[in-house]
């Protein structure tokens, strides 16, 4: 069974605090709102109606029935008699020290009521309402206390009372719609944004396993790519990273390798001819120059080498530097094919140089050193990988606003397969010739920072060949 990815529990959390937090927040608030607007709703309409009610039967019995202060209650009970909303509402009349004197319910006469309401209503002369439980039954009712005033004295209240219950489970049943709605957005949001977010994690958790093994050493590893949103384009690139550093990885330690052969290789030719000398007391004067010969070429080759190395270096911290002044490029070049011509002779390599009989005598801004650098180190890697065609030719031109250098070969030339890849740092490829890997790698570095294009191909007619473009300087 393979062994799943671990959870990245910390992008889970924060996703869910930031995105889901403040809906739920939001919902919660809706929910509270929401309620308070139903609680208002009912319970202020059934108040106001109340009220209205109270309000329309006061004005009514202080103007047509109450005709003096001794009538008062058979005009009351009068009124009470006559009430048609009985069965829900009950009407009470009670004097002014709170008690009931007539009531459509006869029992409640006599008895005082207690609830807040009334004694307002006595004192500010004034409708004045009650909501909450009854002092004596308990039961939660809606009380509204109108007073009777006659000429001007507050003879009673007409009080009416109704049960909230019904109200009580209206309103419930509205506020736990409410809150189960509520809480089905909040449950959807949150199962959505669950999925969502383990649709992000899981990938997040394979790409970071992935790293780590990376990290870890594991150069190379591919993680299977299953998505066609950003997601899958992180995967191909941390594929693709993958990839190049195990390339990487195994370039430098062919390089090693290779480096560690080159140099003991020399090394070897020389130790081997310092003892021969040393041991020699016959004093053969042929004997003495080849060895010395010999010495003397391997010193050279490894000096190249570690140039090549210190330059190398020198690119990856950033210390390669250049010292930029008018330069004459052609006769830069020249001394350069001048300086091989004889070389490649003694090793039967013809090196021909074409420059058309043209003078090319306008300058350019580069550094001298490093541009005889690119050339010696073309020149000869002609020679090292092409050396079997037995010729190179070299030749310079103008071709608009850039000098182009051409160097070719006539030997085997490069795989088509290797030609993306012949300048990049430690590789060899199928060459069998001595050599660091990095050579090509400074000079296009080199020809790049005079703001030029170093670019190698094959030739018509077989052989590789290497062109130098470098911009003139305007005057």
């Amino acid at each position: 069974m393979a062994k799943r990815p671990p959870v990245v529990r910390g992008l889970r959390k924060r996703w869910l605090l930031s995105s889901v937090g403040p809906v739920v927040l939001v919902m919660l608030l809706v929910a509270v709102l929401g309620a308070a607007a139903v609680d208002n709703t009912y319970y202020g309409s059934a108040q106001a109606s109340l009220e209205a009610k109270a309000k329309a039967g006061a004005d009514y019995f202080n103007t047509y029935t109450m005709s003096s202060y001794s009538e008062y209650y058979r005009t009351a009970s009068l009124y009470v008699a006559s009430f048609e909303e009985s069965e829900v509402i009950e009407l009470q009349f009670l004097n002014v020290s709170g008690r009931i004197e007539t009531s459509t319910r006869g029992l409640t006469a006599g008895s005082a009521p207690g609830t807040a309401e009334i004694e307002r209503a006595l004192e500010t002369k004034t409708i004045s309402s009650y909501s909450g439980p009854d002092p004596v039954t308990g039961e939660r009712i809606l009380a509204v206390s109108s007073p009777l005033v006659f000429n001007g004295t507050v003879v009673g209240v007409m009080r009416y009372v109704t049960s909230i219950r019904q109200i009580d489970r209206q309103v419930m049943l509205v506020d736990l719609a409410i809150v189960g709605a509520v809480l089905g957005v909040i449950l959807l949001v949150v199962v959505s944004n669950l999925l969502f977010i383990n649709n992000v994690v899981r990938p997040v958790a394979e790409v970071t396993d992935a790293a780590k093994r990376i990290s870890g050493g594991s150069y190379g590893i591919q993680i299977p790519n299953r998505y066609s949103d950003e997601m899958g384009e992180l995967v191909d690139n941390i594929n693709d990273m993958s990839l190049k550093i195990s390339q990487s990885e195994k370039m430098q330690t062919e390089f090693i390798s290779s480096v560690s052969h080159e140099l003991r290789t020399p090394l070897t030719a020389i130790n081997g001819w310092g003892e021969t000398l040393l041991s020699d007391e016959s004093g053969d004067r042929r004997q003495l120059r080849r060895g010395v010969s010999i010495i003397l070429k391997e010193s050279r080759r490894l000096t190249n080498m570690v140039e090549e190395l210190l330059e190398f270096s020198k690119m990856q911290d950033g210390r390669f530097t250049l010292r930029v002044e008018p330069v004459d490029l052609q006769a830069e070049f020249e001394d350069a094919v001048y300086t091989y011509r004889e070389l490649f002779r003694q090793d039967g390599i013809t090196l021909e140089y074409e420059d058309g009989d043209q003078v090319y005598d306008q300058p350019i801004t580069g550094d001298p050193e490093r541009l005889k650098q690119v050339f010696c180190n073309v020149l000869d890697n002609a020679a090292k990988h092409g050396g079997s065609g037995k010729r190179i030719t070299a030749s310079m031109t103008r071709e608009g606003d850039e000098y182009a250098i051409r160097i070719r070969d006539y030997g085997p030339g490069i795989p088509e397969a290797e030609l993306p890849f012949v300048k990049q740092k430690f590789y060899k490829g199928s060459s069998k010739a001595r050599g660091s890997g990095i050579g090509l790698a400074v000079c296009d570095e080199i020809v790049q920072r005079h703001g030029g294009t170093f670019e190698i191909g094959n030739a018509e007619g077989g052989g590789a060949v290497v062109t130098i473009r470098l911009p003139i300087e305007n005057q």
